[in-house]
C-alpha cells in the first residue's frame, strides 16, 4: 500500500478525541504493531509505556514510541503515575515531541498530578487523568477542574483491585457514575471506561451498553477485535439518527419556534445526535 493510501486511511479513521468512542492501548514494547494500531478502525490510539512494560524496558519502549512520533506519526502515550520516577523521565522526554496528540496519566489521584504534568508538557498537551483507585474516585471533581484536565477515563481493573469490589455492574455503577458526574461539573467531554478483558464479543456489546447507560462516552480496548463492536454500540442507532434530523427538519419547518416544554430537550438531544452521526458516519435507516 502506498503512504498516501496509508496517510489517507488513517485520516478517515480518527475522530476527534472529545468525542472518540474507542481508545486502543498498544504496548510501548512493540513498535512492529504500532502503524497496524494507527490504520485500525480505533478512534484513537494510545502508545502504553506504563502497566503493559517491565521496569527493565521503559526506557527502550519510550525510545521506540519516541523514534515513531518523531517519524511523523501522531498518537497518545500513557506515561507513568506522578508517584514513580518514570513519570519524570516521561514528561522531559515527551515535551516538545511532534506528534504526541496528548497523555494518559496512570493512576491519577489528585488534581496536581494533572497540572504538573501538563506544565511539564509545555502547557499545551492535554491530560486523559486515568482514574484507578479509591482516592481518585473521590478526588474525581477536583481532577476534573484541573488546569490540563481534558478528560477522565476509567481504571477499572486496577480499581476493582483497589477496593476488592467485584466486577459485577451494580458494584462497579458508582465509581462511573462519580466520574460521569465529576465530568459534567468540570465541563469536561463524558469520561472513558475501562476495557472488557476477554474475546466474547457479547459480553463486550453487554459491557459497552452498560458503559453508554451510565453516561461514558468512550472505552479503552485491547484489541482490534474489539473496535467495530465499541464503535457501533457507542454510536447513535440509525433510527436515532432518522428521529433526530426529522426533528430538525420540523423545527426549521415552523420557523424554529419552540412549542412547549418538552421542545428544548428534544432539540438539544436531536442537535447532539446529528453531530455525532455526522463524526462517525453513521445514516439514518
Amino acid at each position: 500500500m502506498s503512504t498516501t493510501g496509508t496517510d489517507a486511511r488513517r485520516q478517515r479513521r480518527t475522530v476527534d478525541p472529545e468525542i472518540a468512542r474507542s481508545w486502543l492501548l498498544v504496548n510501548g514494547t512493540r513498535p512492529e504493531v504500532f502503524d497496524a494500531a494507527r490504520a485500525s478502525r480505533a478512534d484513537q490510539v494510545i502508545l502504553d509505556i506504563e502497566d503493559a512494560v517491565d521496569p527493565a524496558k521503559k526506557d527502550g519502549a519510550r525510545a521506540d514510541v519516541l523514534a515513531w512520533l518523531q517519524a511523523g506519526n501522531r498518537a497518545w502515550v500513557r506515561i507513568n503515575d506522578r508517584s514513580t520516577p518514570f513519570w519524570n523521565d516521561d514528561v522531559a522526554e515527551l515535551a516538545g515531541v511532534p506528534g504526541l496528540e496528548g497523555v494518559l496519566l496512570a493512576k491519577t489521584e489528585a488534581a496536581e498530578h494533572v497540572t504538573e504534568t501538563f506544565d511539564r508538557l509545555g502547557g499545551a498537551v492535554p491530560v486523559l487523568a486515568l482514574i484507578e483507585s479509591a482516592v481518585g474516585i473521590e478526588a474525581a471533581v477536583a481532577i476534573a477542574g484541573a488546569r490540563g484536565a481534558f478528560r477522565l477515563a476509567f481504571g477499572s481493573g486496577d480499581y476493582r483491585r483497589d477496593t476488592g469490589t467485584s466486577a459485577d455492574d451494580l458494584a462497579m455503577a458508582y465509581p462511573r457514575s462519580r466520574l460521569v458526574v465529576a465530568s459534567r461539573v468540570g465541563n469536561l467531554p463524558g469520561p472513558i471506561d475501562g476495557p472488557t478483558v476477554g474475546t466474547s464479543h457479547g459480553v463486550l456489546r453487554e459491557q459497552s451498553q452498560t458503559t453508554v447507560a451510565l453516561g461514558m462516552t468512550g472505552k479503552l480496548c485491547l484489541d482490534v477485535g474489539q473496535l467495530p463492536v465499541i464503535n457501533e454500540v457507542i454510536s447513535p442507532t440509525p433510527s436515532d439518527v432518522a428521529w433526530a434530523r426529522d426533528f430538525l427538519a420540523d423545527f426549521e419547518a415552523r420557523g424554529r419556534v419552540i412549542r412547549d416544554g418538552s421542545d428544548l430537550p428534544r432539540l438539544g438531544r436531536a442537535q447532539k445526535i446529528e453531530k455525532l452521526a455526522t463524526a462517525f458516519g453513521v445514516d439514518p435507516l
